[in-house]
C-alpha cells in the first residue's frame, strides 16, 4: 500500500459558504480558501481526522448522494446540542424514508445528506467525524477495493454492511452500506487519494486498477468545475462507478 485517504472532496455552488458551515459545525478551521479549493481540517495537526476539501461547481445537487458524512456524539444531550447547532448554522431537517431511527438525518446548506447518530460505543474515539459512509450494492466487494487503496484492514463485515479503519484505531471509519438501488447518478461527494512522496504515483494508479480500478479517461474534467487548485495525476472509478482522484503528494 503506498496511498493514502487524503481528504473528502464537496462539490460546491458556493464553496467558501459550505466550508464555513462544515468548519463551525466540526469546530475545524478553514485551512486554505482560493478561488479554486476552500480546505477545512482539525485544528490539530496530528488529528486523525480526515480533511475536507470543497470545490466549485456550476452542477446543482439533484440526487440522493452516494457518500454521506456520520457525526458523533457523547451524549444524548450533545446529539440534540449537534443537532440544534448545526439547524442554527442553515442546515435543515430530511427525510429519506429513514423512519423511526436514534440518528437525526439533516441536509447541509447545498443539500448534501449527513446524520448526526446516537452514542456508539465504536465511535467514541473516532473524533467529529463518527464515519464516511457509502451506498452500494455489494459492501464486502467494496469495503475490499477500498482497504486496498488506502491500506485501512477490513474489520467488520455483515450481508448489509462492511467497515474498514486505519490500523492504528484512530480516525473516522469508512463504512460501505448495503443499498440495492445504488450506484445511481454521481455524487456530489468523493473520495481523493494520494500516493506518498517517495513513490511513483503511476505505478500507485497501475496498482489501483488491478484492485479494481478503471481510468476514467485521459480527457476526464478534474472534479468541482473549472480551475481546481490541486492537480490531479489521475481520474479513477472503483468498481461501482464513484470516482475519485489520485493526487501527486506535495513535500515541504
Amino acid at each position: 500500500m503506498s496511498t493514502r485517504l487524503a481528504c473528502v472532496v464537496f462539490d460546491a455552488v458556493e464553496p467558501r459558504a459550505a466550508a464555513r458551515f462544515w468548519a463551525e459545525l466540526l469546530g475545524w478551521e478553514v485551512t486554505m480558501d482560493r478561488p479554486g479549493e476552500v480546505d477545512v481540517a482539525a485544528p490539530d495537526p496530528d488529528a486523525p481526522d480526515v480533511a475536507l476539501t470543497f470545490l466549485p461547481s456550476r452542477r446543482p445537487k439533484t440526487a440522493k448522494n452516494r457518500i454521506h458524512l456520520d457525526l458523533c456524539s457523547r451524549s444524548l444531550d450533545h446529539q440534540r446540542l449537534q443537532v440544534d447547532r448545526a439547524l442554527a448554522l442553515g442546515a435543515r431537517r430530511l427525510d429519506i424514508g429513514q423512519g423511526s431511527v436514534p440518528w437525526t438525518v439533516l441536509a447541509d446548506p447545498e443539500g448534501n445528506e449527513f446524520c448526526v447518530l446516537e452514542p456508539r460505543e465504536q465511535y467514541v474515539d473516532t473524533g467529529a467525524v463518527a464515519a464516511i459512509v457509502m451506498d452500494t450494492r455489494d459492501p464486502l466487494r467494496l469495503a475490499e477495493f477500498w482497504s486496498a487503496a488506502c491500506g485501512w484492514p477490513l474489520t467488520h463485515r455483515t450481508a448489509r454492511y462492511a467497515g474498514i479503519r486505519a490500523a492504528t484505531g484512530q480516525g473516522p471509519w469508512l463504512e460501505f452500506l448495503l443499498e440495492p438501488a445504488a450506484p445511481g447518478e454521481r455524487s456530489r461527494l468523493h473520495l481523493d487519494l494520494v500516493a506518498f512522496p517517495t513513490d511513483d504515483p503511476v505505478e500507485e494508479a497501475a496498482r489501483l486498477r488491478a484492485a479494481g480500478a478503471v481510468p476514467v479517461g485521459p480527457d476526464a474534467p478534474p472534479f468541482g468545475g473549472e480551475s481546481p487548485a490541486v492537480e490531479s495525476v489521475l481520474v479513477l472509478a472503483d468498481p461501482e462507478t464513484n470516482e475519485f482522484c489520485l493526487l501527486r503528494a506535495t513535500v515541504d
